[in-house]
């Protein structure tokens, strides 16, 4: 059961957003500045409109008419310019804002701890690094600036309307009060309902994700039909969560044109009846006219840009409620060199209430092969999760010189222990980027050294490009156990302290398998190596083997104590061996049959 990922509150994304622009003060200032520069050309208009129609009711020359339409069209063009401008001022301010966020956000991502994420599934975080990273985009490129535009603009009109007459400018009150309650009436609904709709969205990527990559699984079980019911009911409450803010658009789309339209009226019906009695010119009343007409198009644009504003402020509150998912605390100092990895007492379950390990309690001494075998479903891998810090106990602790895995920095961490397991990943790139991944900097015959140890040096001397050939999604393809012995490389080129290797090589054939843990063994050779596997060469040759049966760690010795002891491994070895059950074990350290099953 997956548990989405905190979100925000509505005064955190508000801090966060004000903080964003101020980060930009001088770019922020000449954007706003060449805004209110537009507005203010914008307001000669009608100003001068007016001032042209009374002319020509007095019979005015033509000459001075067509000085003040002259003057008209120059504030047009003036207006025209500062506008131009201002838009590209705005643009370039999205722009590096957006980039500044979406920096953030993904080093948010990326300092979560993995169970943080695997807990919440990847439909959620990958419906906030799409959906509502493009959200917030249109929001910051788009409805920011708009609606900036739309205050200056309606305030400055205001003020000019005033000017003219207060008296014409008294018909706007009456819209206020329909203005206002309809939008409140929005604005406490639409917070929520983004959220829910967001939410639902997450579902439907994740159960649509899942779907894609069990497809065989799906295929191969008859499981077409509960899938699509699956789907069919994400899409349902997706629908359900859509059609609720669409609701609330049209309730609140019509109130407001109500409100613009009464205002108009009123104007031009007080204004007409001014002008009968003589208390208002005909030119004041056309420039009043249409600045109330011009105070449309900026309300209008604010207002339907809030709804913008509404989604942008939802998504950026999931984008940083990732920061408020719970981070153990880190510590930046190192564990002390050739210190043992203790694991006491660790008790771990991905679920609450169902735990896969149960009072674990192992000491690594520095520099040995632990060998890690058992069953399936067992807890091996989990326990290799746990030794690399990828999870945390929910009882216990797992320490390298005293020190939590926790607490560490992830770059101390990685420095102290790292993981390679059968679930690797080719990044789009050369290959030498992809191996030197673990050490961007490193020279490249240290590349080849790695790629060498793993066997993989002459596949990739023969690619195309060499070590410069582009691999990963749109690149050449690699094989699945090509891949493998990529991730190896990257661990051969890390050099940690502890490595742990989840049946690393299980993708390999059984004698290439066994060539490359020798190689590994000599390149590592002074290295702690848990190795958890499922061939049995890997055990023959550790120091110490540890057998995990039903979340505990049943026996633990060398391979030939165990083999004497008669006991579950000694079982497995047998098997191993193609032996008969009732055969006595041979506790001869034998060389294993490297194609038997186990």
């Amino acid at each position: 059961m997956t548990q989405a990922l905190p979100v925000a509150s509505r005064s955190q994304a508000w801090r966060y957003a004000r903080s964003l622009f101020r980060a930009h003060p001088g770019m922020f200032r000449a954007t706003v500045g060449l805004h209110l520069l537009a507005a203010l050309a914008g307001l000669a208009g009608p100003r001068l409109l007016g001032e042209l129609v009374q002319e020509v009711q007095r019979g005015t020359p033509t000459g001075q008419l067509d000085r003040l339409a002259a003057t008209l069209a120059g504030f047009v063009l003036l207006q025209s310019v500062l506008i131009r401008y201002a838009y590209l001022a705005s643009a370039r301010l999205g722009e590096q804002v957006l980039a500044r966020l979406r920096e953030e956000f993904i080093a948010r991502v990326l300092s979560l701890p993995l169970g943080t994420v695997e807990s919440a599934g990847t439909g959620d975080l990958l419906t906030r690094t799409t959906r509502d990273v493009d959200a917030l985009s249109k929001c910051v490129r788009l409805a920011v600036p708009e609606t900036t535009i739309a205050l200056l603009t309606g305030g400055l009109v205001v003020v000019a309307l005033i000017a003219v007459d207060p008296v014409l400018a008294a018909p706007l009150l009456v819209g206020v009060p329909i203005t206002v309650a309809g939008t409140r009436w929005y604005v406490r609904r639409a917070p929520s309902g983004y959220l829910r709709q967001n939410a639902a969205y997450s579902e439907v990527t994740d159960g649509l994700t899942e779907t894609v990559e069990g497809a065989r699984t799906v295929e191969a079980l008859g499981r077409q039909g509960q899938r699509v019911a699956r789907t069919d009911r994400d899409l349902y409450r997706s629908w359900r969560a859509e059609r609720y803010t669409l609701f609330l658009r049209t309730v609140w789309w019509p109130v407001i044109e109500v409100s613009y339209v009464i205002p108009m009226v009123l104007t031009l019906l007080t204004g007409g009846w001014m002008y009968l009695r003589g208390t208002v010119t005909l030119g004041a009343l056309t420039a009043a006219v249409v600045y109330v007409q011009q105070l449309i198009h900026p309300l209008d644009r604010l207002l339907s840009w809030l709804d913008e504003l509404q989604v942008g402020a939802a998504s950026l509150a999931r984008l940083l409620g990732v920061a408020e998912a719970p981070q153990p605390p880190r510590r930046d100092a190192p564990a002390p060199d050739g210190s043992p990895l203790e694991v006491r007492g660790v008790r771990f379950g991905y679920v609450e209430g169902r735990e896969v390990l149960h009072g674990v309690d192992l000491t690594l001494r520095p520099g040995e092969r632990l060998a890690v075998v058992g069953p399936s479903g067992a807890g091996k891998s989990t326990l290799g999760r746990l030794l690399a810090g990828l999870h945390q106990p929910t009882e216990g602790s797992v320490t390298v010189g005293g020190v939590p895995l926790s607490e560490l920095a992830p770059d101390r961490l990685r420095a102290e222990v790292a993981l390679v397991s059968q679930e690797h990943h080719v990044f789009v790139g050369t290959l030498r980027d992809n191996v030197a991944m673990a050490r961007p900097r490193a020279p490249e015959p240290d590349v080849r050294t790695a790629l060498a140890a793993v066997h993989a040096l002459e596949w990739a001397d023969g690619l195309p490009d060499g070590l410069d050939t582009v691999i990963g999604d749109g690149g050449l393809p690699l094989t699945a156990a090509q891949a493998q012995q990529v991730a190896l490389a990257r661990l051969i080129l890390a050099d940690p302290h502890t490595l742990v290797l989840d049946e690393a090589t299980a993708l390999l054939d059984p004698r290439a398998a066994r060539d490359l843990e020798r190689s590994l063994a000599a390149v590592v050779h002074g290295r702690t190596v848990v190795a958890i596997a499922h061939r049995l060469f890997s055990a023959h040759d550790a120091d110490r083997v540890a057998v995990v049966e039903d979340g505990r760690i049943t026996e633990l010795g060398s391979h030939d104590e165990l083999v004497a002891a008669n006991g579950s491994y000694a079982a497995l070895w047998r098997e191993w061996q193609g032996e008969a059950p009732e055969k006595p074990p041979d506790t001869a350290r034998a060389r294993p049959r490297e194609d038997a099953p186990l």
